[in-house]
């Protein structure tokens, strides 16, 4: 839910006209960002503070009885074709292109996937990359079965790099000096997921990676290809808050920083 924080700067540049090119969401990153593609301002932030305490959005109860924290027909299915309409016409339409993050959790590869209706298989796409490893079942997408993109590229610069994007904004949801520590979580994947030793060797190195991976963010910053959007300070969330008050605090703290860097993002952009 620290993706609150993202969708406050994310509305902020979609009020002001800022287009990209393409745009790449990992996790929270894809089932929020695909937002930007459809430019539906408000979108994210409106049905997650609306439905974050409903039993059919997250909930132990969903863990229980399908296996999933998320309960994945109200999320996938009723939020965007019933409750708040995901625009799949515009989202088509709009040529700026949207790739998720997935873990394959047989080979250990990441998955890229460039999405084009938001239906079909890119709604499967965006689950697996929101679905949290222990907590959700891998998803089954083309021959393949997927989880969270974050257990291997919580932050695909590289990726967008090799696409040929040259110049990229970055939305952290971590403040500056933040360091991913160790965990012993797979550990338990070992245990919860024993089918798939692949998703405990990459959550053991988890931490280097991502650790890695803010280095070369900090040096394509400092080289002036990158420009890095972080909150001040920790966000003051838990990582699967309920409270509305909270959540709508969140985007709110997005939205300042989107408001404060906007100039110079605007700037970062026209400068090619």
């Amino acid at each position: 839910m620290r993706g609150l924080f993202t969708c406050g700067v994310c509305d902020v540049m979609m009020e002001n006209g800022v287009e990209f090119h393409g745009a790449v969401g990992v996790s929270a990153g894809a089932a929020f960002g695909c937002n930007y593609k459809s430019r539906q301002i408000g979108r994210a932030a409106r049905y997650n503070i609306k439905y974050a305490g409903d039993k059919r959005f997250c909930s132990l109860r969903n863990l229980i009885k399908t296996g999933d924290l998320f309960g994945a027909d109200f999320c996938y299915h009723r939020i965007p074709f019933e409750l708040d309409i995901f625009d799949t016409k515009t989202f088509t339409e709009n040529p700026m292109e949207f790739y998720t993050v997935s873990f394959d959790c047989e080979t250990g590869e990441t998955v890229y996937h460039k999405c084009y209706d938001g239906m079909g298989d890119d709604l499967l796409h965006f689950r697996a990359s929101a679905s949290l490893p222990m907590v959700s079942r891998p998803v089954a997408v083309g021959g393949r079965m997927l989880l969270d993109g974050g257990i291997a590229d919580s932050v695909p610069i590289r990726f967008f790099e090799s696409k040929g994007y040259e110049k990229n904004v970055v939305i952290l949801t971590q403040p500056e000096g933040f360091r991913k520590e160790k965990s012993s979580s797979h550990r338990l994947c070992r245990l919860c997921l024993p089918k798939y030793p692949k998703v405990a060797e990459a959550m053991a190195r988890r931490h280097l990676v991502y650790n890695e991976t803010l280095d070369y963010i900090a040096k394509r910053e400092k080289e002036g290809s990158a420009l890095v959007i972080r909150p001040p300070e920790v966000l003051p969330i838990k990582r699967l808050e309920k409270d509305p008050q909270v959540l709508r605090l969140v985007y709110d703290l997005g939205r300042k920083e989107g408001e404060r860097h906007l100039s110079k993002i605007q700037r970062f952009l026209s400068d090619q």
